[in-house]
């Protein structure tokens, strides 16, 4: 089965789902801000995007974001490059919401180049007015395979 991740079928069990196209733009937007802010490798712009409990699973396990954010202050991680290559899907629920997309990265880690290509979804929540990740899972994406000729 093949998704782009730009579909989204109908609710289940016919439960109502009302989205404001306003406000999904608003939030793409701010997952923009936040790939420019890792980007710039500085932990005070990052951090503003996060909440206290933030958390990231990848296939390495989860990590939490004193240990992410201290990596990057130590220099031992950076990012030189992060882009979505796929639409978002913005979900909001409430004072929680999703977004997904295909992000392709490069990071060097203790001193190594990691060019990623992974599907990322973001979990944010509304506190106080102002919305902050609470948890980051990413996958890493499967290889595009061209179409065989006939």
């Amino acid at each position: 089965m093949e998704d782009s991740g730009a579909g989204s079928g109908p609710p289940p069990n016919g439960a109502v789902d009302v989205q404001d196209p306003a406000v999904q733009a608003w939030l793409a937007a701010l997952v923009e801000q936040w790939s420019a802010a890792i980007v710039s490798n500085d932990v005070t712009r990052m951090a503003a995007f996060m909440a206290d409990e933030w958390a990231i699973v990848s296939e390495s396990g989860i990590s939490d974001r004193d240990t992410f954010l201290g990596c990057v202050e130590s220099g031992d991680l950076t990012h030189s490059a992060m882009r979505a290559i796929s639409p978002p899907r913005v979900r909001v629920h409430g004072d929680g919401a999703t977004i997904t997309a295909r992000m392709t990265n490069t990071a060097h880690y203790d001193g190594r180049r990691f060019d990623a290509d992974e599907w990322v979804t973001d979990v944010f929540l509304r506190r106080d007015g102002r919305w902050l990740c609470v948890l980051t899972h990413i996958t890493p994406a499967a290889p595009t395979v061209p179409p065989t000729a006939a």
